[in-house]
């Protein structure tokens, strides 16, 4: 089967489904993301803030959610079909969201694909092509994009994201 350029693996809530629904590309995610479909589950785990346990099951349950750096037969790391060309900067408990959003999308060296809320409110998710062609390298980019954040931003980011199949929870954005 033929993907197009940045299309990666869907996946329907709970978490624990590791089989893939569909493939999706940027355009479909990011009418998900504005459209008001996951605004209910969004709005309510951003009132259990104050509560991380039941905040963490409540995302962990009603959140679909996709990984942005391939497309798998099963979100396993020896499971991954292709590589989609993204890589997933998360940046948690940041300080001044509308200010990290406009220095990214400044950026000079990484094109933004997506840039989206967090669902717990608090965080970003930057959405960057990068160049590559298999698994093997994404951990390498991964860190250097890594420190070039920590260099730049002065920011420390999830380190999660070195994981090619790690998983990113679709919220409400409709900025």
């Amino acid at each position: 089967m033929e993907y197009s350029k940045y299309t990666f693996s869907y996946y329907q809530k709970p978490i624990t489904n590791s089989v893939p629904y569909e493939v999706l590309g940027i355009q479909e995610t990011y009418e998900m993301i504005k459209g008001k479909d996951f605004k209910r589950s969004t709005n309510y785990l951003r009132m259990m803030k104050d509560h991380p346990k039941i905040a963490s099951e409540i995302k962990h349950r009603n959140f679909n959610y996709v990984t942005f750096s391939g497309i798998f037969s099963k979100r396993k790391k020896e499971s991954l079909i292709k590589h989609s060309g993204l890589l997933t900067i998360d940046f948690d408990h940041v300080k001044d969201l509308k200010k990290l959003k406009t220095d990214l999308i400044k950026d000079e060296y990484f094109e933004t694909k997506l840039l989206f809320k967090s669902p717990s409110g608090d965080g970003l998710k930057w959405i960057i092509p990068i160049e590559i062609t298999n698994a093997a390298l994404h951990e390498k980019y991964f860190n250097a994009i890594s420190a070039y954040i920590k260099q730049n931003y002065k920011i420390d980011i999830d380190k999660s994201g070195s994981d090619v199949c790690r998983a990113c929870f679709l919220p409400y954005d409709p900025e």
